[in-house]
Parts: structure tokens; C-alpha cells; sequence
């Protein structure tokens, strides 16, 4: 055999297999850790407080996700030349190259349903159907001047709780987590409540990790029964077995994550702790009647009957217990026909609630620490859909507001153009949404980041700017 065949016989496959599966794993467990830093521990507890890039102004963010979106036009943004023109054609210009999701664009406009008054020293003007908002408006920010890439609900709402319209990305709280940690230690660091009769469109891309360690993602607790599922113990399970077998548990995964630090063991062990602590903590936590009279009348919550005001006093309730991010679901704003009725309906059940959170915190002092949003995916059209009674989807303007945690109370921010079709001053994007919210929570937007496939992925991706006019 020559030289250049004993050359080749050592470079052959089963050789490069054999003496090269250490580098083969060790790329392998490069990708899990996301970050590459295959020398750097994994944290005994993935969730301990972290410290972000500089001071936050918010410890805590509750989102009050009004899935389905709502109607600027008849809640926010007061537009009495649209009212004038009601059943006209809107005008060529405006619609030019538009696309709208199920109607003509060349539909007839479709004047507002509600009338609106100026409230509080700020003078803001809100709707008829939001009388408790009204009460509160000098603590918000109302943001009139929201855009979005998406006008269907499902890529609109994952765009708006991930920055993609792509499945897959880690969401704003699975981000929050992941930079903060959380300060409770007998409950998760992010909960998913949900209300209305059905669920978000999205699912769980709205508060999943994405590629992050799944230690990060929203866990959604029930409204009846256990908190979550399996959390009581089988019978014949008594307090010292559980607690023995917990141990062993613990032992063999810290024996695991030692030798090859999949962050994932790490997720596993702060599972099992979690679910054991959480058997105490969690019905204690959903029991709302421990609550005053006078607060249980202030939400409108009733114990035993799951609703979005028992939802809002339990986000209180679990900002309290420390949890980082809390975040409500109420898919119930898609009006395509029946708006009258469908907003009348719908802001009974949330107007109230929602102010009663912002008063709550205020009066308990967590409202200077917790940021408050409200909003949905994008707005609706100008043009009617449904008859006379109904808007379809509308991405180029829409309306949210926020409160608390750093945000400049009692301002009213962006303009719209005269039908609130598209915005005119101040534009707010869905990126510098989160840009602005990360800023408020300590962070740098740009450097949030997380390797994955080779580059550095953040919330905002390659976009977004802190909006300074919402600072406090």
C-alpha cells in the first residue's frame, strides 16, 4: 500500500466518524445553547432575576390582548368627516393599490356608531362605550397611530406578540422572561389567561418561546378546576412519596445537565420544583374571593364564574406574587357584521374591568413598576362590510393605549387622516412598539438578542425605534 492509499484509509468515513464525534457533538450542543457559549454554565434556575442593560423603569408588563380587533373608529379615533360621508364612496386616492382582506375597497364609507366627549385634564376623546376608561384617562397613553404588516388575524396577531408574521418566533413575553427572569419563585414567570368563547387565531404563537429554551413560554392556566392540568396529585400519591421521587428526579437530571449542559435539563428541573410549589401557590392565587367586596364590585368580578374581570384581578393578583408577564386573551372584536351590538357587548364586559386594573395598581403602588397595555392585531376599515353594520380588517391605522411602568401618562399621540385610514403624524409601528417596551424594561432592543441557524435573532428583528414621545 502506498502512502497516498494509507492517507486516504485514515480519511475515510468510519475514521471520520470515529474520531470525530466529539467535534460532531460539541457542534451539536453549540446549537442548543442558541448563544454558543459552549464554556458558560446553565443556570441551576433558568427564571433567577437577571440584570438587563440599564435601569428599567417596569418590572412587570400585563397585556390585555383584545384579540380579533377592535374598532378605533367607534372607540378612539373620533372622525366627524367620516360621519358626513356616511354611504358615500370613499375617494379614488385613498384607496389607490389598497388591499383590503375581504371587501371591495371600493365599498361605501361607514360613519362612526357612537358619539365621543373630551375626559379629564388631558382632554382626550374617547367613546361613548368606554365611560370607565374615561375615568382613568389621565393615567394612559393613548396611541392613535399604529401600523402593522398583516390584515389577517392570525399572521396579525403573531406579528404583534412575536414581531413576525412567521410561526416560530419567541414571543414578547417569552422574550421578557428570557432577559429578566422573574422575582416569584412558587409560580411561572410568564401566565396566559384567556376569556371569550373561543381562542386566539394566532394559538399558542402568541406566547410561545419559539427557539428559546422552553422554560420561557407563557403557561396558560384554566379558569376552572386546576389552575393547570395535572396538578393535583393521583390518589395513592401522598406528600412524602412525591417529594422523594421529586428528589431522585432532580439528582439523576443534575447529573445529565453536568455532562452535557442541554439547557433543556435545566428547563426540566425548574419544571418539576415549579409544578410541586405551584400545588400551594396557584389555587391560593385564583381564589378570588379573598378579595374585598369593594374591589371584587370595582372589577366585576364574581368568584366562580370565569370572566375577563376575574381575569383582569387575577393579572393584579399574579404581578403582585411577582410574576413578569401576564397576559390576557379576549378574542371577541371581529366585526364584520353586527359592530353596533358586537362593541356594545364587548366593552360592557371589558371597559370596566380594564379601568378597575389601572386604578388597583395605582392605589397599591404597582402601577409606577407594571406596564399596562391594550389593544388588538391592527384596526378596521373605513369602508362598510356586512350591510351597513360592519368593518373589515385594516392595517394602516389603529389604536392602542398603555399606562404605568415609565409610559407618559395622560397624552394623546399620531394623527390620522380624516376617514382614519391612514396615519398622518407620529407613526408607530409594530417594531417600535416593542423597541419602546423593552427600552421601558431595561433593555437595548438591539442587543436582546438569541443565536439561532447562524445569526442573532431579537423581538424586532432588524427594525424599531424607541418612540421618546411615550416616555414618561
Amino acid at each position: 500500500m502506498n502512502d497516498r492509499q494509507n492517507v486516504q484509509q485514515q480519511f475515510n468515513r468510519r475514521w471520520f466518524l470515529e474520531q470525530c464525534g466529539v467535534g460532531l457533538g460539541s457542534i451539536a450542543l453549540g446549537s442548543l445553547f442558541g448563544n454558543g457559549a459552549l464554556a458558560a454554565p446553565v443556570a441551576a434556575d433558568p427564571l433567577a432575576p437577571k440584570q438587563p442593560h440599564h435601569t428599567p423603569r417596569a418590572k412587570h408588563v400585563i397585556f390585555l390582548f383584545q384579540a380579533g380587533a377592535p374598532s378605533h373608529l367607534e372607540l378612539f379615533d373620533n372622525k366627524p368627516e367620516l360621519a358626513k360621508l356616511d354611504g358615500k364612496l370613499p375617494p379614488a386616492e385613498l384607496i389607490e393599490g389598497y388591499r383590503a382582506a375581504f371587501i371591495n375597497p371600493n365599498s361605501t364609507l361607514l360613519g362612526p356608531k357612537f358619539k365621543f366627549a373630551r375626559h379629564g385634564q388631558s382632554g382626550a376623546e374617547i367613546s361613548e362605550l368606554l365611560p370607565h376608561l374615561a375615568e382613568v384617562v389621565d393615567d394612559v397613553a393613548i396611541v392613535k397611530s399604529l401600523v402593522t404588516d398583516a390584515f389577517n388575524h392570525a399572521p396579525g396577531q403573531i406579528m404583534m406578540n412575536t414581531g413576525s408574521q412567521q410561526f416560530g418566533r419567541p414571543s414578547f413575553g417569552a422574550w421578557t422572561t428570557y432577559g429578566l427572569g422573574s422575582e416569584s419563585r412558587d409560580l411561572p414567570g410568564f401566565v396566559v389567561l384567556n376569556s371569550a368563547k373561543k381562542g386566539t387565531s394566532g394559538g399558542a404563537s402568541n406566547w410561545g418561546c419559539g427557539f428559546l429554551p422552553t422554560v420561557y413560554q407563557g403557561v396558560p392556566f384554566r379558569s376552572q378546576g386546576d389552575p393547570v392540568l395535572f396538578l393535583s396529585n393521583p390518589p395513592g400519591i401522598d406528600a412524602q412519596s412525591q417529594r422523594e421521587s421529586l428528589d431522585a428526579l432532580a439528582t439523576l437530571n443534575k447529573l445529565r445537565l453536568d455532562a452535557v449542559g442541554d439547557p433543556e435539563i435545566a428547563t426540566r428541573i425548574n419544571s418539576f420544583e415549579l409544578a410541586y410549589k405551584m400545588q400551594t401557590s396557584a389555587p391560593d392565587l385564583m381564589d378570588i374571593s379573598q378579595e374585598t367586596p369593594e374591589t371584587l364590585a370595582m372589577y366585576g368580578a364574581e368568584p366562580g364564574k370565569p370572566s375577563y374581570a376575574n381575569n383582569c384581578l387575577l393579572a393584579r393578583r399574579l404581578v403582585e406574587r411577582g410574576v413578569r408577564f401576564v397576559q390576557l386573551f379576549h378574542e371577541a372584536w371581529d366585526h364584520h357584521g353586527g359592530l353596533t351590538n358586537g362593541l356594545k357587548e364587548q366593552t360592557a364586559l371589558t371597559d370596566k374591568p380594564s379601568a378597575a386594573l389601572i386604578k388597583d395598581l395605582k392605589q397599591r403602588g404597582l402601577l409606577n413598576d407594571t406596564i399596562v397595555i391594550w389593544g388588538g392585531e391592527f384596526g378596521r376599515t373605513p369602508m362598510v362590510q356586512g350591510g351597513n353594520d360592519g368593518r373589515d380588517h385594516h392595517p394602516n391605522a389603529f389604536t392602542m393605549w398603555m399606562a404605568g411602568g415609565g409610559i407618559k401618562p395622560g397624552i394623546t399621540l399620531g394623527e390620522t387622516d380624516p376617514f382614519g385610514f391612514n396615519v398622518t403624524g407620529d407613526k408607530v409601528h409594530v417594531h417600535d412598539l416593542h423597541a419602546t417596551l423593552l427600552h421601558l424594561l431595561g433593555f437595548d432592543h438591539t442587543k436582546l438578542t438569541y443565536r439561532f441557524q447562524g445569526r442573532d435573532f431579537r423581538l424586532t428583528d432588524v427594525h424599531g425605534r424607541v418612540v421618546e414621545k411615550l416616555l414618561g
